[in-house]
């Protein structure tokens, strides 16, 4: 009879009507008031957020039109997905979107993958002045411009005193030394290994913070059980970190084909150009060069799109097979 009055009361409970719609605004009304000062803090970011990224999706209208500077918006011509069809038609627009998508996927899988081993094992070092040492001189290339770092890598790689072509002299692998700079077939491979110099350490730094949050009873627990150093890596801190690991490739693969271009810009030459122009270059060569803004804005708004497709997939497929997400 007791467990029958149970059910019975468990029962009305469930089938008590949700409250009124008048309290739940209400409850809402009275959390922002008790949360009104992290609200206001919050204003000048969204304010900053809207005035800086939504409000020039406003633009977005030049694409759509045959935009000449010196008319108002309502005097523009209107022409539609001219512009779109035109790109899509353009030889040049897919050997631009291979050396991106090439050079994009050669610098997620390194750029991605070396951060992750260089932070664990710099983990494993315990003499701490070596390890703080090696660890502020691998994250201080992030802080050069790419302009400096472009005439360091052309001159490394020169013909005239270039350190790497002395070195495969002087070791015979060569005969004569190579003009790197003006192969096209090696450009990506120099970009990418340019790029992981450069940001490794910095990349890294994330992963480190990520590592130092993992329970050290677990390291203690796994010595006991005679699990050496490989195996602590492997078995605890690499899923230590696989949270981190997973939210930051899916933010890694939204931005696969917006990689900029002041690499390409700089390390490229005439020479290589087939290799080195990429989709924002393409952009700025053949749209704001020669006054096409429509068909840049076109471009700009093909990036965009993909990058955001590319997003909510990598996102649904983490979510669905490993359970993590971002959204």
């Amino acid at each position: 009879m007791e467990t029958l009055t149970k059910k019975s009361a468990s029962a009305n409970r469930s089938s008590d009507p949700k409250p009124p719609l008048k309290n739940r605004r209400n409850g809402i009304w009275d959390r922002m008031k008790q949360q009104k000062y992290l609200y206001l803090m919050s204003l000048p970011f969204v304010a900053w957020v809207f005035v800086f990224n939504y409000l020039p999706l406003w633009g977005w209208t030049m694409a759509f039109q045959n935009y000449k500077p010196a008319r108002s918006f309502g005097d523009q011509e209107w022409v539609g997905f001219k512009h779109f069809v035109e790109l899509f038609s353009d030889d040049r627009f897919y050997l631009v979107l291979r050396n991106t998508l090439a050079m994009s996927l050669m610098g997620l899988v390194v750029g991605f993958i070396v951060p992750i081993f260089f932070a664990i094992l710099l983990n494993e070092m315990r003499g701490m002045f070596f390890k703080r040492a090696v660890q502020t001189v691998s994250y201080l290339p992030h802080f050069v411009s790419w302009v400096v770092v472009a005439g360091i890598i052309t001159k490394m790689l020169s013909t005239d005193g270039g350190i790497i072509n002395d070195i495969l002299v002087g070791l015979n692998i060569i005969d004569q030394p190579i003009q790197f700079m003006a192969k096209g077939n090696l450009f990506w491979y120099i970009v990418t290994a340019s790029d992981m110099w450069k940001e490794t350490g910095w990349n890294a730094i994330i992963y480190l913070a990520a590592i130092t949050g993992i329970d050290n009873e677990l390291y203690e627990a796994s010595r006991v059980d005679g699990a050496n150093r490989w195996r602590q890596m492997w078995h605890i801190t690499l899923p230590g970190i696989r949270t981190t690991i997973s939210v930051l490739f899916i933010m890694s693969i939204g931005h696969l084909i917006s990689i900029g271009f002041e690499k390409q810009f700089l390390l490229g030459n005439s020479l290589v150009t087939d290799y080195s122009e990429v989709l924002d270059l393409y952009a700025l060569n053949y749209g704001l060069n020669m006054g096409r803004f429509s068909y840049g804005t076109a471009i700009g708004i093909f990036n965009s799109v993909v990058s955001i497709i590319l997003l909510f997939t990598a996102n649904g497929l983490f979510k669905k097979f490993t359970k993590e997400s971002i959204m």
